[in-house]
């Protein structure tokens, strides 16, 4: 799984929350109409306040009924080839529009005053028709600029999430082989190891093959949880550790050291296996003295802190290139974490090498 600052939504949720500020809006413009109608109704003596309320509420109402329905008239006009055949769509839209608002608006008014008793005399359809019609026209017009505009923005949203979706589907690839790396790399070099050892003592290459074979069981089970516990990082290791010392003997002295803390904190799977490796393959192999491998873990003001620690050789065999190990478990966390998790090689100053790797702190 990434880890990810990507927020989770339901479109059905944000659909809602559309509606609702559409009404919300329509509903204030009704209503700030009304106001601004209302003082010039009073001004020439009306007798009815909630009559200027009516007639821009009626109004705002139809137009706020017929939005949609321009809204996917706009949107098939978009499909269409060319701009004569959507020019000629909104023409026959706008005296839709105009025909429909018209009808709806002067039905609510002759249905409240006839509720009321209040006489309502608008003038003759023609007067009514020409009056309308040229403010709906402008109307319908505004609305499909209004509709370009949520449609170019529905259109960018959703080029941003195929976008994001193919960045995740790409990051997951690569993890999957990085992962798939990391376990020929090891296995290359144990097989190597079995085939030295198994001439000059049948009974310990034995052992190292049963190692090698509960390495691979959990490594397998590791790869496909993607991330586990450090806990169970530090028991996958321990196989590992296990057939390296019985390569290498008292040469390989071996220290796993962690806090409760710090193991119960998630991690990407088979993370400590490639610089393990590399500490081993790299450092004791080719030291004639003992080498200490100390593996051990923190947690410090909200991070885990992992530290491989070996007192064979300096850091060049890490840093060369085309190395694997490292390069990996760069690259993992690099997609994983971005800026958030560091890596960082060095000598010890006594010859000796320390990986540290910081990582947020995670927790099942």
């Amino acid at each position: 799984m990434l880890v990810s600052p990507s927020v989770s939504f339901s479109p059905a949720a944000a659909q809602r929350r559309f509606s609702l500020g559409f009404a919300a809006v329509m509903l204030a413009v009704g209503l700030l109409h009304s106001l601004s109608e209302l003082q010039q109704y009073r001004a020439h003596g009306g007798q009815h306040p909630w009559e200027p309320f009516l007639w821009e509420l009626s109004s705002t109402l139809c137009t706020a009924l017929l939005a949609p329905l321009i809204y996917r008239l706009h949107a098939r006009s978009l499909r269409l080839p060319g701009w004569p055949p959507a020019l000629a769509l909104h023409l026959g839209g706008a005296l839709g529009y105009t025909a429909l608002h018209v009808g709806g608006m002067f039905g609510l008014r002759f249905a409240v005053y006839a509720l009321t008793g209040v006489a309502y005399e608008p003038g003759s359809p023609g007067d009514i028709v020409i009056y309308e019609a040229g403010k709906d026209v402008v109307s319908y017009g505004f609305i499909v600029g209004l509709c370009h505009g949520l449609q170019l923005h529905e259109a960018s949203r959703q080029r941003e999430q195929d976008l994001l979706r193919l960045q995740t589907e790409l990051a997951e690839a690569r993890l999957t082989r990085l992962a798939e790396q990391i376990q020929p790399h090891f296995l290359f070099n144990t097989l190597n190891l079995i085939s030295s050892v198994m001439y000059e003592d049948v009974a310990r290459a034995d052992r190292i093959v049963c190692d090698l074979a509960a390495l691979l069981r959990q490594a397998l089970n590791a790869q496909e949880n993607g991330r586990h516990s450090l806990a169970q990082e530090l028991d996958l290791i321990q196989p590992y550790l296990a057939i390296m010392q019985a390569r290498f003997g008292e040469r390989l002295q071996v220290e796993l050291e962690a806090s409760e803390a710090a193991r119960a904190c998630l991690l990407p799977s088979l993370l400590l296996i490639a610089p393990v490796e590399n500490a081993i393959t790299h450092d004791v192999a080719h030291s004639t003295g003992p080498v200490r491998l100390r593996v051990s873990a923190e947690l410090r003001a909200g991070r885990l802190c992992l530290r491989v620690h070996n007192s064979g050789r300096a850091p060049a065999a890490f840093e060369r290139e085309g190395a694997v190990g490292l390069a990996n478990t760069r690259e993992r966390l690099r997609v994983l974490y971005g800026e958030a998790a560091r890596v960082n090689l060095a000598a010890d100053g006594a010859g000796g090498t320390v990986l540290d790797i910081e990582l947020p702190e995670q927790r099942a």
